[in-house]
């Protein structure tokens, strides 16, 4: 097990010898704060995008349902005709930076999580570590309206007019400590400063989500695409996300009970051998994983072992669309 792996789970177990990180959570903390105020005082500068920024982040390390709100978000505004387009930083691919993302691009050269976004949505999108490169680019071959940038919540380089924060109440905010004690981005304040969206089942904000399950599909793809999913069989859950207990949670109210739990850190760049095991149990796992997986499936075609894929969707509350209208309104978008 890698050594971010081991701090992961420590995380989400809030162990008690993490504490031995703390200085190194002071020293991540003055680092950050000068980064913010040398920004906030123009001794680095900002990029203002010619169209209104939209960033939609988190304050911790993981996952946090962000994706599947970003998703929703494009649906929605693209059925309400608004040209909205997609920035990333790309973590996982290799580039080369910056690169628009297609139907046909690959986890290895983009990353996953903008591999997924582009094939639920088909928006127009590029990824890198420069924001402003990425911008550049996107505007150079499409008109928008407004740009999302996935994540990119602690990126002061780039000026955004709206800021959504996803705050996962199944995870919470574990030991409220920063990096690398905790898993924390930011102190806590940062929630007071920008629109936060409640990823709860039981909600206490107006402003919240879920994420409601669809039916499960076979991944392989020379397999018979007809088999229904069956939920009573054993399997093997192979995750490589940020918080692999959700899914797992997530299995136990689909009624599947009986799973042995392989995780991957996030983001992992899977190989057949990590999906080979010593009987033909099947294996599920989440559509984050499933586009690295997926290649490989297509150049083992003599894997036969069923991979079986959670499609999940984020459910806003009507609150958060009425905001986002009023958010939209202020800049001129209708």
């Amino acid at each position: 097990m890698s050594l971010a792996q081991t701090i992961q789970n420590a995380w989400n177990k809030q162990s008690k010898w993490l504490i031995v990180l703390r200085p190194l959570s002071w020293l991540y903390q003055f680092g950050f704060n000068l980064n913010k105020y040398l920004f906030k005082w123009g001794v680095k500068k900002t990029y203002h995008a010619p169209v209104p920024v939209m960033v939609i982040g988190n304050i911790t390390v993981g996952g946090s349902g962000k994706t599947p709100l970003l998703i929703q978000l494009v649906k929605y505004l693209q059925k309400n005709q608004i040209r909205v387009g997609v920035i990333s930083r790309g973590y996982g691919g290799q580039g080369p930076f910056p690169a628009q993302v297609t139907l046909d691009s690959v986890p290895e050269n983009v990353g996953d999580e903008p591999c997924l976004i582009v094939q639920s949505t088909d928006v127009p999108m590029v990824v890198g570590s420069n924001r402003q490169e990425n911008i550049e680019l996107l505007l150079k071959h499409h008109e928008l309206d407004l740009i999302i940038s996935d994540d990119g919540l602690q990126h002061w380089a780039l000026a955004r007019q709206i800021e959504w924060i996803v705050l996962d109440n199944n995870r919470g905010l574990g030991n409220q400590k920063l990096l690398p004690e905790g898993y924390l981005r930011e102190p806590v304040s940062r929630l007071e400063n920008g629109t936060v969206i409640e990823h709860a089942y039981e909600p206490k904000s107006e402003l919240n989500m879920h994420l409601q399950v669809a039916e499960p599909y076979l991944l392989n793809p020379y397999f018979d695409q007809s088999e229904r999913f069956d939920s009573t069989l054993d399997y093997y859950a192979v995750v490589g996300i940020g918080f692999p207990q959700r899914f797992y949670h997530t299995l136990e109210r689909m009624g599947v009970e009986q799973f042995q739990c392989h995780e991957f850190a996030d983001h992992y760049d899977y190989e057949i051998d990590d999906l080979q095991f010593e009987d033909a149990n099947p294996i599920i796992t989440t559509e984050k994983d499933a586009v690295k997986i997926l290649p490989l499936l297509k150049k083992h075609p003599d894997f036969n072992r069923e991979i079986w894929v959670v499609p999940v969707e984020a459910v806003l509350s009507e609150a958060c669309y009425l905001l986002l209208k009023q958010q939209l309104a202020e800049l001129g978008i209708a």
